[in-house]
């Protein structure tokens, strides 16, 4: 039988919760850094964003970030651009929505970013024009079955 010679298990690793709900202040963009949404996870700590720049990057997720901070399509990021690489950028930040939502109130987001989505540029729910998505059945055909 081998000995434990670690420092826990995975409940050690998985750690405290950060009280990561709590009020933080609101980071605003710097020279180097861009605006994005994230467009699909790729796996491997990387996602694809549409930055505000109408420019589409890879973007890498740190490690800071990594398992920590968990990223889904249309969430608001800010990335690092890349001196040497144009299309790709690191994560530094991920927005939550009530943050994102003062963003884009206070001109930081254009207009067009569509906020509270599960995938960016989805269709609206006024799209449907009134029509369900339901098939009624008459008793006769659920009889056949």
């Amino acid at each position: 039988m081998p000995k434990n010679k670690g420092k826990g298990g995975k409940n050690r690793k998985r750690g405290k919760n950060e009280a990561d709900d709590e009020k933080r202040e609101l980071v605003f963009k710097e020279d180097g850094q861009e605006y994005a949404q994230v467009l699909r996870m790729l796996g491997n700590g990387r996602c694809e964003a549409m930055c505000i720049d109408a420019t589409k990057r890879l973007c890498h997720i740190r490690g800071k970030m990594h398992k920590k901070v968990w990223i889904a399509a249309g969430d608001i990021i800010l990335v690092g651009l890349r001196d040497y690489q144009d299309d790709k950028a690191d994560v530094i930040l991920k927005y939550m929505p009530d943050e994102a939502r003062l963003l884009k109130a206070y001109g930081e987001l254009p207009d067009n970013i569509r906020l509270n989505e599960g995938i960016a540029g989805g269709l609206d729910e006024e799209d449907d024009n009134g029509v369900d998505d339901y098939i009624e059945f008459e008793d006769e055909d659920i009889d056949k079955i």
